[in-house]
């Protein structure tokens, strides 16, 4: 059962919300001051915590801040009889859920309390996952592996469809990728996949793409046109680069988040929007919100679950399985191709690493794929303390000695997996002084 924390200096109001909450089948506690809001959550671990912004012994947002400090999954919903815009954004910043004028509707409140417990859940089993670190199934999808597994958190964002998902990395590192990856895992698998980037329109234009727009709304609107929330109808919206969203624009989407409603460039009338929001970013937008480039309470809203994407260079144990997965239909990688691929530190991530590998196989036009197939810049060998570079000539000599290895010494062979001709073999092999596994056989 879900349990709720009240803590209000008023009676009535504390008696009121325990009758309330106690009926519809919480476990409710209440305390009237800071100092013992604080003992009780530490005794009782209640999953969401109401608390009045104004305490006789502290601050509601202090005690905010002690409660989030205590527990960070704790859902914490302040309610205020002297609600400001600066005060709201503070609390939101510091972590609530939820900021409610007194005096506040209990339904309302209600559907407040059951979307923070909600989160709380969400948030916990994160916290169970991250605990879990090592236990992915090495065998399992591209991506898993890693504390915690990306596919696990993956399969949760799936699971919770109707929470905000945020995704963070480097350019490249895969995240429309994974945005799609969670829509088809979803219930909303069978709804549209709709996707925008935020960096690339101007206000007007990004809000019409937004929204849509009625005839007239602007000079070019010649006729109405339906905005992607409508298109997306109950899929997912993948806003990519929500981080150079302009400023303009950010408290529509906030509006769409909370109250899943929207008007259209020049409408009047309010339109429901049931789409799922995916955001990816590879700014801080932390620093963003200090900048005052990014509004605090959008970025708490986009932030319930946040899925950050290492770049490929922190993910080596995973490169094998990643290339593989990559490469097109009907080719291989050699292990030296392999072997190349795990020594480089891919700046430009999983596209750089998928573009890579699509030029190999057109290089060997079918065949395996070589290390000179891939056409790296000089790799950097892997491993602690491995700070030397290796040479051209190391990946030849390296790819020809697996070559001739993997075929027992025959030449011909191991041209024919090199994709060269058996006479530039030959010439490879006196060049580059390598030694022969075992007799040649021709």
């Amino acid at each position: 059962m879900t349990s709720i924390l009240v803590v209000d200096d008023d009676q009535t109001v504390r008696e009121t919300l325990a009758d309330y909450f106690d009926a519809l089948g919480y476990v409710v506690r209440v305390a009237a001051t800071a100092t013992a809001g604080r003992q009780a959550a530490a005794e009782h671990a209640p999953d969401v915590v109401l608390v009045d912004l104004r305490l006789p012994d502290a601050s509601g947002l202090t005690l905010l801040e002690a409660l989030r400090a205590d527990d960070p999954e704790l859902g914490v919903i302040v309610l205020t009889g002297h609600a400001d815009v600066p005060t709201a954004v503070r609390a939101m910043q510091q972590g609530a859920l939820d900021f409610l004028e007194k005096p506040v509707d209990l339904d309302a409140l209600a559907v407040a309390v059951t979307r923070a417990a909600e989160l709380v859940g969400l948030r916990r089993e994160v916290s169970v996952l991250r605990a879990r670190r090592g236990d992915a199934d090495p065998d399992g999808d591209v991506g898993a592996g890693g504390p915690p597994s990306l596919e696990r958190l993956i399969e949760l964002a799936a699971r919770n469809d109707d929470v905000p998902v945020l995704i963070v990395g480097e350019t490249g590192t895969g995240k429309g990728f994974v945005a799609r990856r969670i829509h088809e895992r979803s219930a909303r698998a069978t709804q549209p996949f709709v996707e925008v980037n935020g960096a690339s329109l101007s206000a007007t234009f990004l809000e019409s793409e937004l929204f849509g727009h009625e005839r007239g709304a602007f000079t070019d609107a010649k006729q109405a046109k339906r905005g992607l929330f409508e298109v997306a109808g109950r899929g997912t919206l993948f806003l990519d680069e929500i981080g150079e969203v302009v400023t303009e624009v950010q408290p529509k989407l906030l509006k769409v988040l909370e109250e899943r409603t929207f008007r259209r460039l020049g409408g009047t009338s309010e339109l429901r929007s049931d789409a799922r929001v995916v955001a990816a970013t590879n700014q801080p937008l932390a620093q963003r919100v200090q900048e005052g480039a990014f509004r605090a309470d959008l970025y708490y809203r986009l932030q319930v679950l946040t899925l950050a994407l290492p770049p490929l260079r922190e993910r080596r144990d995973e490169l094998a399985a990643l290339a593989r997965a990559f490469a097109p239909a009907g080719s291989r990688l050699s292990r030296a191709a392999l072997r190349t691929v795990e020594q480089y530190d891919w700046p430009g991530n999983v596209r750089e690493l998928k573009n890579t590998l699509w030029r190999a196989a057109l290089l060997a036009e079918g065949a395996e794929i070589q290390p000179h197939h891939l056409a790296l810049p000089v790799p950097r060998l892997a491993g602690p303390g491995a700070e030397a570079r290796v040479t051209l000539a190391d990946a030849e000599r390296a790819a020809i000695a697996d070559a001739l290895t993997a075929t027992g010494g025959n030449r011909v062979h191991a041209a024919q997996r090199l994709g060269i001709a058996r006479s530039t073999l030959l010439e490879k092999i006196k060049r580059l002084g390598i030694e022969e596994p075992r007799p040649v056989r021709d």
